[in-house]
């Protein structure tokens, strides 16, 4: 296959690679490049991310892949050191397109497997996922073989192996319990498949990660001592813009933000578990410290899964920042907020209509103190002052509009949250990632109490739709110079057509600007 060069533009896209233009970044250690390929070394055998800091290979023993299953397919074993599992996910490689409907499903194919609980829904296997995809195996794995050049079930097992390395990594859980996790039917299997695949086994894996740069694992009881591990991103990213944020938004009981620190902790359920997740950003290392209840480790990757799209850890800067910083002086690095639970967003940006943040927030901490569950074991928790989950949509559903009156949510708010809360319980709604976008945001203008402005928020923040913008916004108009203008809407929605597909990026960058402003003027 004929490689064509790497740049921010071919990068983002999902490209083929070229192989000089890895090596130069390769030999530069960019970690703007991370996850956007691996590096086979054929002389050991082994795949690294582009920041590895090995010696850097002999550039005729370098092969480059898009994909670590890629790589393993062609017979290298992960690097111990820099740890492919632990990349930011691949910058767009397959990107929705109206001219390749195959394209388009092995996109869909990869996002389900990325989905929050679908790791703990089931144990997954070709079969499965071609029917949650609607189509035959043998159709997943023509497309497959034809778009990413390895099979479905070559894409699975990768999957389950790099999962397993980190649990042997990042935890003490016992071999039998990594078997479970990693979709194994017994640890034998478990054993005889990594030890094939990796030439390790998995207890001698473990050994040799524990001398590696690893994140940290449970000391004593494995089971009862909470876990730590790192999430790496691609910079620059501006950590004090993006937890200043969820600062001013924070809800007492629920969330718990250290400004200093850059830390940002909360409350968080993923399906039958719960506990707490603290997120540190370490900037000079460009990642993520992230630490969970011993109660969420069986959800350890899904946990990941949701801080990365919290902290929009995985986005490319190479593919928007030289649109957007021109248009946006001073917001170089700054990412799209987004949440951990779509339903919590949702009503969040309900009571947030037309009202202040510090009132919206007043009112979402009266709504968790008397619909949220307590929270059992609060004694572990690093920051204090969190005490309740947020409430759930089967919980809401059922609650008189009068209850939401009595904590001052007016009568217009008291019909979308609870209308809202039906859609979602009755799976009617799905909103997260991966959501069907046409018609998740018509199912929530069809709610009562629910706007354009509101379902765009939505869009932006809990579907991570990057290109969603609310061009009615009163603040927007302000950023644009449309403030006092006839037609300030339609002005704004064509003034937007040059940001595309990254105007959700450009909303908040703009309403950045708008406040900064503010700031200067007081």
């Amino acid at each position: 296959m004929r490689l064509q060069a790497l740049t921010p533009q071919t990068a983002a896209t999902g490209l083929a690679l070229d192989p000089g233009a890895c090596y130069r970044v390769l030999q530069v250690r960019d970690a703007r490049f991370d996850g956007h390929f691996f590096t086979g070394v054929r002389s050991t055998g082994i795949y690294c991310r582009p920041v590895c800091k090995v010696r850097i290979p002999l550039e005729k023993n370098c092969m480059f892949f898009s994909l670590p299953a890629q790589a393993e397919a062609a017979g290298f074993r992960p690097c111990l050191r820099c740890r492919p599992e632990l990349a930011p996910a691949a910058p767009g490689l397959y990107l929705w397109s109206t001219q390749d409907a195959g394209a388009m499903l092995v996109h869909q194919a990869l996002q389900l497997l990325d989905r929050p609980q679908s790791h703990l829904a089931m144990p997954w296997t070709v079969q499965s996922w071609a029917a949650q995809l609607g189509i035959s195996a043998r159709h997943l794995h023509r497309l497959m073989e034809v778009h990413l050049h390895i099979a479905p079930l070559q894409y699975l097992q990768t999957r389950r192996l790099l999962h397993a390395k980190q649990w042997l990594s990042d935890t003490g859980w016992p071999m039998n319990e990594v078997a479970r996790l990693s979709g194994y039917g017994s640890v034998r299997r478990f054993h005889a498949v990594f030890a094939k695949h990796y030439r390790l086994t998995p207890s001698a894996m473990r050994r040799a990660l524990k001398h590696g740069d690893s994140g940290s694992a449970s000391k004593g009881n494995p089971l009862a001592a909470g876990l730590t591990v790192r999430l790496p991103y691609r910079p620059p990213l501006d950590a004090h813009h993006l937890i200043g944020f969820l600062h001013q938004r924070a809800l007492p009981g629920l969330e718990a933000v250290d400004l200093a620190q850059l830390c940002y902790a909360r409350s968080l359920r993923v399906g039958r578990c719960q506990g707490w997740m603290v997120a540190r950003f370490i900037p000079e290392r460009a990642q993520v410290q992230l630490q969970i209840s011993a109660s969420l480790g069986p959800a350890l990757l899904e946990v990941q899964g949701l801080c990365r799209r919290l902290l929009d850890l995985d986005a490319d800067p190479l593919a928007y920042e030289p649109l957007l910083a021109p248009a946006f002086p001073g917001t170089e690095g700054m990412r799209l907020p987004g949440t951990v639970d779509g339903f919590e967003l949702a009503v969040r940006a309900i009571v947030g209509q037309q009202v202040t943040v510090a009132a919206a927030r007043t009112l979402c901490a009266r709504l968790v103190a008397a619909f949220g569950d307590g929270m059992a074991d609060k004694t572990t928790m690093p920051l204090q002052g969190i005490s309740h989950y947020f409430p759930q949509a089967i919980r809401i559903a059922d609650v008189a509009a009068s209850a939401l009156g009595a904590l001052g949510i007016v009568r217009q708010r008291q019909a979308a949250i609870i209308g809202l809360a039906r859609a979602v319980a009755q799976g009617d709604l799905r909103l997260e990632p991966g959501a069907p976008l046409e018609r998740t945001l018509e199912r929530l203008q069809s709610i009562e109490g629910i706007g354009p402005w509101t379902a765009q928020y939505i869009a932006m923040r809990a579907l991570r739709w990057p290109d969603a913008f609310p061009p009615g916004d009163v603040a927007l108009h302000k950023a644009l110079g449309l403030a006092h203008a006839p037609r300030a809407k339609a002005l704004a929605q064509a003034a937007s057509q040059v940001w595309r597909p990254w105007r959700s990026y450009a909303t908040i960058r703009a309403w950045q600007s708008v406040a900064a402003t503010a700031r200067a003027q007081t």
